[in-house]
């Protein structure tokens, strides 16, 4: 029978890339790790991994090929371990990290069921932007987090939830024509957007740098209240997430604007520390998931 913590440590150099980092994670030794690595590769008669000098450590064809099974093997091990000792109670407290599209969307609906599906569970709720809530994260102080994903970090899980497109948008007041507009056009009118080290914002800059003959100025804004507010005050136009401002388009407070050119879609992940095992979490993102698609569709 295939010794399990073989896998196991098959799966944390993978993902680690470092045999001390594995052993450390393992709470073990690097020895104790590179002789079950050994092990496994004598076992499955196949080389797992190459090593470039003293620290590297990357994947052969046959590892990336087997490190999807491996996952699931640890996952469902856990699982198993979690469903016979009925450790997945929901109870506690879990520490949301929520960015600012959500709370402007589909927070409210989701704590709703969360709090009918889960009464004993509290909520301790952070909203911020994606980029810290990815560090807060990393440092162990949220348990999961809503954000713009997936997160590069090989210790952080990210499960997709919902895709937001973004939409040119702008106050009735602004008198723009709203059949078609290039972003040469746009750029006579200040840009409101996300936060300096967002995609958004990023791509908004670069794109526009490429049209305007003139510097486009850019109001850069982490709180996304703050720049629909800008946006119906007639400060500018904005490239904002429709599931947000869709009340204001019905209500004629703003108006969509037809353009060549606009964002990429935010895709959103539910992203959380893939160690410690906690199986409760699924059904949290199972439940956001099928918020986020419920309100989509109204």
């Amino acid at each position: 029978m295939m010794n399990f913590k073989r896998i196991e440590a098959f799966l944390w150099v993978a993902k680690l890339r470092s045999f001390s980092k594995a052993a450390e994670q393992q709470c073990t030794t690097q020895p104790a790790i590179s002789s079950r690595i050994t092990a496994l590769e004598e076992e499955l008669d196949v080389k797992l991994f190459d090593r470039e000098g003293n620290s590297k450590v990357l994947l052969t064809p046959k590892g990336h090929e087997l490190l999807p099974y491996a996952e699931k093997l640890v996952y469902l091990s856990k699982e198993f371990t979690s469903t016979a000792n009925n450790e997945a109670a929901f109870s506690g407290l879990l520490r949301l990290g929520v960015s600012e599209t959500i709370a402007h969307s589909w927070l409210s609906a989701f704590l709703q069921n969360f709090q009918k599906d889960m009464p004993n569970v509290q909520v301790e709720l952070t909203v911020d932007v994606s980029v810290t809530l990815a560090e807060l994260l990393a440092s162990g102080l949220l348990d999961i987090a809503f954000l713009v994903g997936p997160l590069s970090d090989p210790l952080i899980t990210s499960d997709a939830l919902v895709t937001n497109k973004l939409v040119w948008v702008a106050s009735p007041s602004l008198g723009i024509n709203v059949e078609e507009q290039s972003l040469s056009d746009l750029s006579r009118f200040p840009v409101i957007t996300y936060a300096r080290n967002s995609v958004p914002y990023n791509e908004i800059k670069r794109e526009f740098a490429k049209c305007s003959e003139y510097p486009t100025r850019i109001f850069a804004s982490s709180s996304l209240a703050a720049c629909r507010r800008m946006v119906l005050d007639g400060i500018g136009v904005a490239a904002l997430p429709y599931d947000v401002i869709k009340p204001d388009i019905y209500a004629a407070r703003m108006c969509l604007i037809k353009t060549t050119w606009k964002p990429s879609d935010l895709t959103f992940t539910a992203s959380y520390p893939m160690m410690p095992h906690r199986p409760e979490l699924a059904s949290i993102v199972t439940l956001a998931r099928s918020t986020a698609d419920t309100l989509q569709k109204t």
